[in-house]
């Protein structure tokens, strides 16, 4: 559990240190820029930006894309923000909390666990161009 938040954590505590330094340099008003800047990107890093995460079973069942992703990926970071609200119509499956799932990615990479991997039809594609994706969520929705 602690690895998928590992990367968020990091960013909000040397945002935290650098802030502390700031202030201690009488620079309140650069210290809470600092501050927030690094929560913000902690939170671009962190599982919190993705929909709720889903088992590769779970995922499965009902013939939606499914995308595999894992927190800090900056990859899954721009597939997720460029998706927008198309996001909720695919399943997405993380590979650090769903052993099955990194199996899956696995199986289709040859071996690797590189993400974000997307299956549409039974087909697998590894870093797939989001404009592409959205493209065949409307055809398969």
């Amino acid at each position: 559990m602690l690895r998928r938040w590992r990367l968020a954590i990091l960013t909000a505590t040397c945002g935290a240190l650098i802030a502390a330094v700031k202030i201690g340099d009488d620079s309140p008003w650069g210290a809470a820029f600092v501050l927030v800047i690094f929560l913000g990107l902690a939170f671009v890093v962190s599982p919190q930006l993705f929909p709720r995460a889903e088992s590769a079973a779970e995922a499965l069942t009902d013939g939606r894309p499914v995308v595999y992703w894992r927190p800090g990926c900056p990859f899954c970071v721009r597939l997720r923000a460029r998706l927008g609200p198309d996001a909720d119509r695919v399943h997405w499956v993380d590979i650090w909390r769903d052993p099955e799932g990194a199996a899956a990615v696995r199986a289709i990479t040859g071996g690797d666990e590189t993400v974000p991997t997307v299956v549409i039809g039974g087909e697998g594609f590894v870093n797939p161009d989001p404009s592409w994706i959205r493209d065949r969520i409307a055809t398969v929705s």
